[in-house]
């Protein structure tokens, strides 16, 4: 049997993705493990019998394309910080009170989460993460909207699309893209303005269509591909940190994903950083 945290890949897909072993049942006589894609945003069950561990040297291989990846972009985002240093940077100059968008992140995924948490901090983003079930969502948003007060709202967790369905625009097709439609209308209830709310919802190979006529600002999955569980963070890190007169072209912002168009689409977007006088935070009563 393979233990939990174990590395492995499935042969009915040509082993074409890292998953990590999170949890097993009893099927009878057989054992059916839950996997989650390692590097994408992926949960799925598989029979022992389709299962292979990954070597030491293969495993390397996986994990060091997204590393890559991810550390090219971060590479990016740091440049265009030191190029534009009059604004882009969190925090305070002298006299200057600078503040970006702030960020609130609904999350059926706490993996996912903490991982995207950690990248957001390393990018100084203001950001609140909480763990919702994707169904229950819709229930709360309202709630942790009116709470938080973000800027910017993400959306996410697992999702998929049924294997064999035509219907690329019925959401009884997919898994989870429902109750994120659900959420996004429930949000735009809050606040129904795209400038004043930039919401970025959807997972793996989510109703792209649905929820972008929802509400969404940016949204997953044009091609019904899978998504890296980092993309909606390098977005809403560009939409953060582009002052608030700015519009931003959608194009600029896909470019900054690893999935890139095919797994994220989207809308040109207001920024949400603004800079201000006198800077409160350094004053002395």
């Amino acid at each position: 049997m393979f233990k939990i945290g174990d590395m492995v890949v499935r042969k009915s897909y040509n082993s074409d993705i890292l998953f990590t072993v999170c949890g097993y049942r009893r099927q009878g006589k057989n054992v059916i493990y839950r996997i989650k894609g390692a590097c994408v945003r992926i949960e799925a069950d598989a029979s022992e019998d389709d299962l292979m561990p990954v070597e030491k040297t293969r495993k390397e291989q996986f994990t060091k394309h997204y590393d890559d990846i991810v550390e090219r972009i971060k590479l990016q985002i740091k440049k265009e910080r030191n190029s534009n240093t009059g604004f882009r940077s969190f925090g305070s100059e002298g006299d200057i009170l600078k503040r970006p968008g702030r960020v609130l992140h609904l999350d059926g995924d706490i993996d996912y989460l903490k991982e995207c948490l950690s990248i957001y901090r390393e990018l100084n983003i203001d950001v609140v993460g909480v763990e919702v079930r994707e169904e229950k969502q819709p229930d709360v948003v309202l709630e942790l909207l009116n709470r938080y007060k973000p800027d910017i709202l993400v959306i996410t967790g697992h999702d998929a699309m049924k294997k064999g369905a035509v219907d690329r625009l019925d959401l009884s097709n997919y898994k989870n893209s429902a109750y994120f439609v659900q959420a996004v209308k429930k949000a735009r209830e809050y606040e129904p303005s795209l400038d004043d709310l930039a919401i970025i919802a959807g997972a793996c190979q989510s109703c792209y269509e649905e929820l972008m006529e929802a509400g969404a600002n940016y949204a997953s999955s044009p091609q019904r591909v899978l998504i890296h569980c980092l993309d909606p963070v390098f977005i809403c890190e560009k939409i953060a940190y582009t002052k608030i007169n700015d519009i931003i072209n959608a194009s600029d912002v896909l470019e900054r994903t690893i999935s890139g168009k095919e797994g994220m689409g989207g809308l040109n977007t207001r920024g949400k950083y603004r800079e201000g006088l006198p800077n409160y935070s350094k004053r002395v009563n």
